[in-house]
């Protein structure tokens, strides 16, 4: 990732703190938050971002893999999205959000890649062909221990299509992100106190 990317960690705060936020908010009194205007230029850039949430499990998912919105607006709308909008799970309620934990995935642009070229650890993959797309983010192949081989398959399967589509004609692109969390912010403060 490029360095003018990279998200300092005041601004990685100040993200998950939106976040959490706009969930709560959203949970609570059902409306969303207006976006903080007084923010660094790297918050108010156009950027794809997914947002995680963790309750021990996966507890939502959902993001924008393309720079359509600006980072913060993003944050903010991909949280509430993966609480209350993440099809594989019922919506988040008020009484869990002190056990969940927030996870923010801060994108590069998407790019056009050979399958001989994806790192496991550096990448992560869209895979498309026709109007089915699926998306893994790079830690997902880190967590399972997966080989590039079975994160292509794996990338696949997650766009509806058989395994080994990407032998074939279909769209792969790589990105790489930036993750930060809740807990990581934790654990630096509590390294800090020491």
């Amino acid at each position: 990732m490029n360095p003018s990317e990279m998200i300092n960690e005041d601004d990685q705060r100040l993200l998950l703190h939106l976040a959490r936020h706009a969930i709560q908010t959203t949970v609570q009194k059902g409306r969303r938050l207006p976006v903080v205007e007084s923010l660094s230029p790297l918050l108010r850039e156009k950027r794809g971002v997914f947002v995680t949430l963790w309750e021990e499990e996966l507890r939502g998912c959902i993001g924008f893999p393309y720079p359509v919105k600006p980072l913060a607006e993003a944050v903010q709308e991909a949280a509430v999205s993966a609480a209350l909008q993440d099809p594989r799970f019922p919506p988040v309620r008020m009484e869990e959000l002190p056990r969940i934990e927030l996870e923010i995935s801060a994108l590069t642009v998407p790019k056009s890649i050979e399958p001989s070229q994806v790192q496991v650890g550096v990448h992560g993959l869209i895979a498309s062909r026709g109007n089915r797309s699926g998306l893994l983010l790079p830690q997902v192949a880190m967590e399972y221990q997966w080989d590039a081989q079975t994160f292509l398959e794996q990338t696949c399967v997650k766009a509806g299509l058989e395994p080994d589509a990407w032998r074939g004609k279909i769209n792969l692109y790589a990105f790489e992100a930036q993750v930060f969390s809740e807990a990581d912010m934790k654990k630096k403060q509590n390294g800090s106190l020491k």
